[in-house]
């Protein structure tokens, strides 16, 4: 502890540069100097007790925009992730085709793909998925590219992908997480929600994983209380399985709820006769677009996997006036979860409802013929085999000529256009038309013209062959479903003598 009647290092200083009789004057000098304004008056901050307590603020840290369009050139923090995928069977071409989809499935998620790597083996391994060596390697990949994540090409399973973070030490995910992933950013509408979270928590329930004493029993209740229990109880993961099962019920009868809904609607158009057209196909092969075509619907169309989930249905006409529904399905992906299948299935019911699909497949793919493939499998899951198809080949404005070729004579019911150009559009109308189901009965009516709502049900629910205008009504020669025939037969005018 230094004394305070020693010298200060400024008392030393003005012994050495002035004489003893200026040293006060010069103290004198140097306190007015750096007084507060040079106001001898001044005596200190002098603050309330208040102010004192007070936050003050501190000037010039703030970071906040002054122009807010600055933000649209803020980058945002994305995931940096690293793909790996085991190839068991099939070509190199393939492996390294579903490790590049799995990148787009990864940048449509918000990540930034970093690398991928693929392993060679028979089947994946049970401990790691790549086996112990590989999966090493793996973390020294992940270590030099920076990665936080890293996204595996198949569906683990839950001792896979902790053994599998155990080793490369970032989060690990799997092809199935990643999808829902997307699916729940995509969900607009109150039943896609719905869907979207009992497909998680159908994926989820299995690998629930505590930690630290999350995983400890809880204590029964006794009658002293304290250690006099009657034994374990729960753990908290049981707890949280038993809340999660007891959700998936309650999810489960909410989408039945809406199940009744859509179904009120399908039969409302099955008892006015109106066919039904579903469109179904691979993501991003241009469904929505097709639909916007041929409707002019103005359906969300982006350039992006699973842009679009709720289905849309819009009525539309053919080129020979008869009307039908046209429904835009949530798209298919290879390996499709069948938590996402049984979640959606009253979705995709539109398609097994329907009296003609329309399988749309992207031309300018690498290799369409895994597309058709992937949507035919989910298709025959829903039980939609009977209806009839026809394959558009859509984007035929960029495919390979070589590519239409070969998929237009492998699939005798195909036809190539461009939703975006407008090609081919014409002739698949008059495809729709033709495949769509005629009504069963040709009658011929001279209806009056006091019954004007029939006339219209006729043009509604038929098929107008022919129309004249007599004094006597309106003639009608078309044909119609038995109900409307019934209706019509008193108007049915008397053979000619």
């Amino acid at each position: 502890m230094t004394s305070s009647s020693s010298p200060s290092k400024d008392t030393k200083r003005l012994e050495q540069t002035y004489p003893e009789g200026l040293r006060a004057d010069a103290l004198m000098e140097e306190d007015v100097a750096w007084s507060h304004e040079n106001d001898p008056k001044w005596d200190g901050e002098q603050f309330d007790r208040s102010d004192r307590a007070a936050l003050r603020r501190v000037a010039g840290l703030s970071t906040e925009l002054e122009d807010v369009t600055e933000v649209e050139y803020r980058q945002l923090r994305l995931e940096r992730v690293v793909l790996v995928g085991v190839w068991t069977s099939g070509t190199v071409r393939d492996a390294e085709n579903s490790l590049a989809e799995l990148a787009a499935l990864a940048e449509t998620a918000g990540a930034l793909v970093l690398d991928g790597v693929v392993q060679r083996r028979d089947k994946p391994d049970a401990a790691t998925y790549i086996g112990s060596g590989k999966a090493e390697e793996l973390r020294d990949v992940v270590h030099d590219t920076g990665a936080d994540t890293v996204i595996c090409d198949g569906e683990l399973s839950p001792g896979q992908l902790i053994h599998l973070e155990d080793v490369v030490k970032v989060k690990v995910i799997d092809r199935t997480a990643l999808i829902l992933d997307i699916f729940a950013q995509h969900a607009k509408s109150r039943e896609g929600k719905a869907q979207v979270a009992l497909a998680q928590m159908q994926y989820m329930l299995p690998r629930l994983r505590g930690w630290g004493q999350s995983l400890s029993r809880q204590m029964g209740g006794g009658k002293g209380g304290g250690l006099a229990t009657r034994g374990p109880g729960e753990t908290k993961i049981e707890t949280d399985r038993r809340r999660i099962r007891e959700k998936m019920a309650k999810m489960r009868r909410e989408i039945a709820e809406m199940k009744t809904g859509r179904e009120i609607k399908r039969q409302e158009r099955k008892r006015h006769k109106v066919p039904s057209v579903a469109i179904a196909g691979y993501t991003n092969a241009g469904k929505s677009s097709l639909l916007n075509r041929l409707t002019g619907a103005g359906v969300l169309v982006e350039n992006a996997l699973f842009a679009t989930l709720d289905p849309t249905v819009r009525r539309a006409e053919t080129p020979s006036g008869r009307l039908y529904t046209l429904a835009d399905t949530v798209g298919f992906v290879r390996h499709l979860p069948h938590h996402l299948v049984e979640a959606f299935r009253s979705t995709m019911e539109e398609v097994g409802d329907s009296d003609l699909i329309l399988h749309v497949v992207d031309g300018s793919h690498p290799v369409p013929e895994e597309q058709l493939a992937a949507v035919r499998e989910v298709i025959r899951d829903v039980g939609a085999t009977d209806v009839p198809e026809i394959v558009v080949i859509n984007k035929a404005d960029m495919a390979d000529p070589l590519v239409l070729q070969r998929l237009m004579r492998v699939e005798k019911r195909s036809i190539a256009v461009s939703a975006r150009t407008g090609k081919g559009i014409d002739e698949l109308l008059a495809l729709i038309d033709n495949d769509l189901p005629r009504p069963s009965v040709e009658i011929e009516a001279l209806v009056p013209y006091t019954h004007g709502k029939l006339v219209a049900r006729a043009h509604d629910e038929g098929e107008v062959i022919s129309e004249e205008h007599t004094p006597e009504g309106t003639l009608l020669k078309l044909r119609v479903h038995e109900e409307l025939a019934a209706e019509l037969t008193p108007y049915v005018p008397a053979p000619a003598l």
